[in-house]
């Protein structure tokens, strides 16, 4: 069963041609990958998926609903969460409050409750921290959840917005260059992290990555693509072996 399908996805952006006929159709369950060089158009897929650009053509679904035209709440709100390129956090608040923040859109109290410490905004307020404080022990970070998130060490804010991201109970994840910046032993951590979340919350995921260990060691799928088009699409095995990422994207003469 597909969780997300893409059927001829385009975006200009004046005469600049970003992605240009992209499919894809991400069976749930799955760790999908999309790989390419910067500027290929990876992230402004990741922009049209969640609503922060309208596709110039095309159309998105998610389990049948249609997601073009869109706001980006309302994408959330079906089951869809996402990392970024570049981290984007509350740098000068604790690394628990950046993930009950988001934990706060799934809040049942009204509006006028927000204003008053009602008996239901205090039962939920308890089960937000306690949900949060859960979300950090599986990130590894329950013994930094009171230290601001600026003082964390990069690969730990990394994880930090993965924590968040699943505040919000999302059923496909989208991961924007989770490994950038880390070492060889950070990136092996990240790997038992993704693997250990998909299994736990039941995920679906969906990466961008340019550290291509863990894209083969992470992905059962992957597709690529080069100026905005699809130019390889298979398994791990059959992309390494195909010529043009061989030369393209693996840094491998013939």
């Amino acid at each position: 069963m597909a969780i997300l399908e893409i059927k001829h996805l385009s975006k200009y952006f004046g005469g600049v041609i970003a992605v240009e006929g992209f499919d894809l159709l991400l069976e749930k369950g799955r760790i999908e990958a999309i790989i390419g060089p910067n500027g290929a158009g990876k992230t402004t897929i990741f922009n049209l998926i969640t609503g922060i650009y309208p596709p110039s053509e095309g159309e998105i679904f998610m389990n049948e609903h249609k997601l073009t035209g869109l706001q980006t709440y309302k994408i959330s709100s079906l089951g869809i969460s996402r990392t970024f390129q570049n981290i984007r956090l509350f740098p000068d608040n604790t690394v628990i409050d950046n993930v009950s923040t988001a934990c706060h859109q799934q809040a049942n109290y009204g509006i006028l409750e927000g204003f008053i410490y009602s008996p239901r905004r205090i039962r939920e307020e308890k089960e937000i921290r306690k949900h949060s404080l859960r979300l950090l022990e599986i990130a590894g970070l329950a013994d930094r959840a009171q230290e601001n998130a600026r003082n964390l060490p990069y690969g730990h804010q990394r994880r930090l917005e993965i924590a968040r991201a699943l505040a919000l109970n999302p059923k496909l994840l989208l991961l924007d260059e989770p490994a950038a910046g880390m070492n060889p032993e950070e990136s092996r951590q990240l790997m038992v992290l993704i693997r250990d979340i998909k299994k736990e919350f039941n995920l679906t995921v969906l990466l961008i990555e340019h550290h291509m260990e863990v894209v083969m060691e992470l992905s059962d799928y992957i597709t690529v693509i080069d100026f905005g088009k699809t130019i390889a699409k298979g398994t791990p095995q059959e992309v390494q072996s195909n010529q043009k990422v061989i030369e393209a994207y693996l840094g491998i003469g013939e």
